[in-house]
């Protein structure tokens, strides 16, 4: 929470509860200074600053209604065995008139306010800043380490960030612990651990300003959970440095206060809030959650996905999903791209099989042979003239033997099986006149393919899927859109998969198989959950595998007829990229 925080700022609050027209989330998810996402029962909860929180049944539309006493500003929360710590500022921030605070924190058993068993704790003051300290008691952020040590990071841009250690029994201050400052320019500091190493982020920028709000999220990492922090530039945090995760993006402004949901199986997301939508400008604050990548160390912002048409491609093998029907080639100018020669005077034809000119050695073409007819002959496939002779060129004709005349019609070639006198052999490529100096060529554009092409040749019923090499061809190309109404699941709402341009879905059998059917129903089967992961590959787990503790995904190996699989993270076979067709 911003020092100096506006009055006028206190009364948008209450308008949190209204209806609204679009946000990141669905549902009503204005909240402001959100403390980390915590899941109690199979439901989600965040804090935010004044009092009350959000809950959410799928982590995707959310409500009013999570309940935590105290008032104050910028809480966080963080579970502890089968309790929930919860901490969060008292004054402070100027929110009293001046920079004395006090953080406090209280534990409860469940979130869970209709719960008999929900009640807090008396409050228990950590950490508290007097008007004339160089640091001021606000916007807690919690850390329990993988050796069980818990910490507490606090302040603003009044003064410095300071981390002091707690008691993870009774959330109270260790006895005699000092707090280190650690950070300046910044407020609402958390820390993540990852490999080794403590991350503190950190919210840069101007808040409380609606669509003009500067917010932004930073990081910094050492070895110690008391520092240095230092950017990727090496720049000490304490001197003002910062890598950049995350800012305005998606017509979303002032990103801050972050949180970790580590959702296990490399699917990390984080939380935060934007101080205004461009879309639904009317609220103090709307939460967001986006997938946490690891780059080179380093923590990065994720895709903000809501679908699109892409190449569905094989994070193992590069080959692409496509649905099971025989392709249909790209075409110019109505002939098929894969058998058309190129057009153009002077362009010769394929010499008949059994016919066609002396040898003339490698590539220098000879003179044509002449052969006994055979059987039927098929016309040759290409543009007209007969091969013509043309003087031994270099490597693939490029020496340049003339251009071969022929007469109109271009050479017959017999029929398969057809016997015929025994001909010279094929004349070399400067005889078949692809040497360069043979005739013009089409450079029309060949266009892409559209359903119209290809659809005419699908069967009208249940198709398998299956791999191949992507040749930018219809049934490569798939559409994913959220499906309205379907629920979601944490940060995103359940997808269709369809061919695009058409009502064939992707669909996962009782089988495990996955199949393309002729519409989209709506049906279970058909509804997709798509997490990135922390590689920025992506995961594909059918709607009924959402709440599984093991998973089934789509998966792939090798060329072979993809499928659902148990999911196992650290395997290629359940990694896909989406690439723009």
């Amino acid at each position: 929470m911003k020092t100096y925080l506006k009055t006028a700022a206190f009364a948008a609050l209450a308008t949190l509860g209204l209806a609204h027209t679009a946000s990141a989330l669905d549902g009503e998810p204005y909240i402001h200074d959100p403390s980390n996402i915590m899941e109690c029962d199979g439901k989600y909860y965040t804090f935010g600053t004044g009092g009350g929180g959000l809950i959410s049944d799928d982590g995707w539309t959310w409500r009013s209604g999570a309940v935590r006493p105290g008032g104050g500003a910028a809480p966080d929360a963080l579970k502890i065995g089968d309790r929930y710590l919860v901490g969060y500022s008292a004054t402070g921030g100027g929110l009293g008139g001046g920079h004395a605070g006090r953080i406090l924190t209280m534990w409860n058993k469940t979130l869970d306010p209709n719960s008999p068993d929900f009640e807090y704790t008396e409050p228990i003051e950590v950490a508290a800043s007097l008007n004339d300290e160089d640091c001021d008691a606000i916007d807690i952020g919690l850390l329990l380490d993988p050796s069980g040590r818990l910490w507490c990071t606090y302040g603003t841009y009044f003064g410095f960030i300071r981390v002091v250690e707690l008691d993870p029994k009774t959330g109270a201050r260790l006895a005699g612990n000092e707090a280190v400052d650690i950070a300046i320019d910044c407020e609402a500091t958390t820390m993540i651990y990852r490999d080794g190493w403590y991350y503190l982020l950190a919210t840069h920028g101007t808040c409380c300003s609606g669509a003009t709000s500067t917010y932004n999220i930073r990081v910094g990492r050492s070895k110690s959970p008391t520092g240095p922090f230092l950017d990727h530039t090496g720049m000490d945090m304490i001197r003002g440095g910062g890598k950049l995760v995350v800012a305005a993006n998606n017509r979303l402004i002032g990103a801050g206060h972050f949180g970790l949901l580590d959702l296990g199986g490399n699917v990390q997301k984080f939380s935060c809030h934007y101080e205004s939508s461009l879309d639904d400008p009317g609220h103090f604050g709307v939460l967001d959650i986006r997938a946490l990548l690891w780059k080179d160390g380093w923590p990065v912002a994720g895709d903000y996905f809501m679908g699109g048409t892409f190449e569905i491609e094989s994070g193992r093998s590069g080959y692409a999903l496509e649905m099971g029907v025989d392709a249909v080639p790209l075409t110019q100018g109505g002939r098929t791209r894969q058998m058309a020669a190129p057009a153009g005077e002077g362009g010769a034809a394929r010499p008949a099989r059994g016919a066609g000119g002396a040898p003339g050695g490698f590539p220098a073409g000879g003179a044509p042979g002449a052969g006994a007819p055979g059987g039927a002959a098929r016309p040759a496939m290409g543009a007209a003239g007969a091969p013509g002779a043309g003087a031994p060129g270099g490597m693939m004709g490029m020496g340049g033997g003339a251009p071969g005349a022929g007469a109109p019609g271009g050479a017959a070639r017999p029929a398969m099986g057809a016997g015929g006198a025994p001909g010279g052999g094929m004349g070399g490529f400067g005889g078949m006149g692809m040497g360069m100096g043979g005739g013009g060529r089409n450079s029309a554009p060949i266009p892409d393919q559209t359903v119209e092409d290809a659809e005419p040749t699908w069967p009208n019923k249940t198709v398998v899927t299956r791999l191949g090499d992507y040749m930018l061809q219809a049934h490569q190309k798939w559409t994913i859109a959220p499906v309205e109404g379907a629920g979601g699941y944490i940060g995103s709402p359940f997808f269709k998969i369809t061919i695009e341009g058409t009502d064939r879905a992707l669909t996962a059998t009782e089988e495990g198989t996955v199949v393309v059917e002729t519409a989209f129903t709506g049906d279970d089967s058909q509804l997709w959950r798509i997490d990135q992961l922390i590689d920025g590959s992506w995961r594909i787990m059918p709607k009924a595998e959402s709440d599984s503790d093991e998973p089934m995904c789509l998966s792939a190996v090798g060329i072979s007829t993809p499928s659902l699989a148990k999911y196992d993270p650290d395997s290629w076979n359940f990694r896909w990229n989406f690439k723009k067709p």
